[in-house]
């Protein structure tokens, strides 16, 4: 379980590459790294990942087949950095919303707007998954907790503070980039159960 608040960025050192499988090896810095233990999970760019070698500072993790074609983590190549969270544990404060780090789709950015001491993201979905997007409600992009802003057709934004964008890679995200989304899971339930009730009155 994460809480959708990034707690740094971690750089790729090396991608092993096999059939439909990759090794990623991160270094993490000293705080990110700290009483990590093998069999451990860490969001990258939201989506969970076990620990399965750790050497000093560098840190391995594999990936499948389904993992890297439903997220942007299959994008990365040597040097790209992640936002990194790990997982909470219990009793920690929630600042953001609960979240699985269970991937749902990939967003991409269509447009970005920057004014003094904000930045306001335009992203683009497949019109299907609209339905679990709401003004005002949670969406988990790239690991973050972030409050929806305005929703257009199969776009929506998102408002980020100077904060936000120093922490994870969002102050970097330019327009053509592609963002991993988690949607709300109560959104969904709630969405889901009304369309399957519907549903069942019309038969």
């Amino acid at each position: 379980m994460f809480t959708g608040i990034v707690q740094g960025t971690a750089k790729v050192v090396t991608i092993e590459k096999k059939e439909k499988f990759q090794t990623h090896v991160l270094d993490l810095p000293a705080g990110l790294g700290q009483g990590l233990a093998i069999g451990a999970s860490v969001a990258h760019n939201g989506c969970c990942l076990t620990v399965t070698k750790i050497e000093g500072t560098e840190v391995s993790f594999d990936l499948m087949q389904e993992t890297l074609r439903l997220t942007n983590l299959g994008e990365l190549a040597p040097g790209a950095w992640v936002n990194i969270e790990r997982a909470a544990k219990f009793g920690d404060e929630i600042g953001g919303h609960n979240m699985s780090g269970h991937i749902s789709t990939v967003a991409t950015i269509t447009e970005v707007i920057d004014t003094p001491n904000n930045r306001t993201i335009w992203f683009e979905l497949p019109a299907q998954h609209m339905k679990y997007v709401l003004a005002k409600g949670y969406i988990g992009l790239d690991g973050c907790s972030l409050t929806i802003g305005e929703v257009k057709a199969n776009r929506f934004n998102v408002h980020l503070i100077p904060e936000t964008m120093q922490r994870t890679l969002f102050g970097h995200k330019q327009a053509g980039d592609h963002v991993n989304v988690e949607f709300d899971p109560q959104t969904q339930a709630i969405v889901d159960t009304v369309e399957r009730v519907l549903a069942a009155k019309q038969m």
